[in-house]
């Protein structure tokens, strides 16, 4: 008898993505009905409910989770293994989904991108730039890159580096405003901000020989890093943004940098990939590729 098990995998895997039976049976070309039944054969032969049906929606139950998490990895071994020994020495391919911030997508991530095109021609790309921060599970991310601490999970990371920022603003807004000389001093001043739900409108910073979380208040808020500094650029406010995001402007004068003696705020960066014991061919060709080239530019 046929071992039927990594399709019921795969199986398993699409009514988890697409989040309905019927969704996933029309991609297989099953009907809802079968493909309901091997989910429920699937949990009988292993003792366990995988997923708490109703009327409008599926969840998995913990042991779904587990199931997930594992089967992508064995699946994913199972056809690398096949294209590695029916392609032999070739390159690595396949899709590379990837989730990063705007400003490190566009200052760091994109101008690597034409270098690791031509080293690596079979590899496809899926780019997702935004602030917000996705689950990658749900989102089917393979790869993203994340400030701050390292929540406890699944997940595997690799560290890059420290990304430190600076309080920036344009000349012509010291020029009309003053420039702040303590963290007091902020009260003052239009502070430009974001409108995410984690995103608190306080910046660390030495005050009276300690570090205290002050809170600052202006008119702008926007959903990225790149509209923050194009809003600085254009005079609108001071914004605390990262080093490498404002480099090219520190640089040119567009931007100048203020209180860098009373801001105390340095956090690490990782890239972060759903936890296996061994990545595909692909994502670690990806990693080894960028880790030392994003370590170099942070450093």
């Amino acid at each position: 008898m046929s071992d039927t098990r990594a399709w019921e995998m795969r199986v398993f895997l699409r009514v988890v993505a697409r989040g309905s039976f019927s969704a996933a049976g029309r991609e297989l070309g099953m009907t809802p009905s079968s493909t309901a039944k091997l989910i429920t054969r699937l949990e009988d032969r292993l003792g366990v409910r995988l997923v708490e049906r109703s009327t409008r929606h599926l969840r998995l139950t913990a042991e779904g989770e587990l199931y997930r998490d594992r089967a992508e990895g064995l699946l994913e071994e199972l056809d690398a293994l096949e294209v590695e020994v029916a392609g032999g020495a070739r390159s690595p391919s396949g899709l590379i989904r990837i989730n990063v911030s705007v400003p490190f997508g566009r200052h760091c991530l994109l101008p690597l991108l034409p270098a690791f095109r031509e080293a690596y021609p079979d590899i496809r790309l899926d780019l997702g730039l935004t602030d917000e921060i996705v689950d990658l599970y749900s989102a089917q991310v393979d790869i993203a890159f994340r400030t701050g601490k390292m929540p406890d999970s699944a997940l595997l990371s690799v560290r890059l580096g420290d990304v430190r920022r600076r309080i920036v603003a344009s000349p012509d807004y010291l020029a009309r405003r003053g420039t702040p000389r303590t963290a007091a001093d902020l009260e003052h001043h239009e502070c430009l901000g974001f409108n995410f739900r984690r995103a608190a409108a306080v910046w660390p910073l030495q005050a009276g020989g300690r570090l205290v979380n002050r809170e600052v208040h202006g008119h702008i808020v926007a959903n990225n890093g790149e509209t923050v500094r194009h809003l600085a650029v254009l005079g609108l406010g001071l914004a605390r943004l990262a080093e490498f995001h404002v480099r090219a402007d520190l640089e040119s004068g567009r931007l100048v940098s203020v209180l860098d003696d009373t801001l105390v705020d340095s956090e690490e960066i990782h890239a972060l990939y759903i936890g296996r014991e061994r990545a595909p061919r692909r994502i670690q060709a990806f990693l080894d590729f960028m880790t030392p080239r994003l370590r170099a530019l942070l450093a």
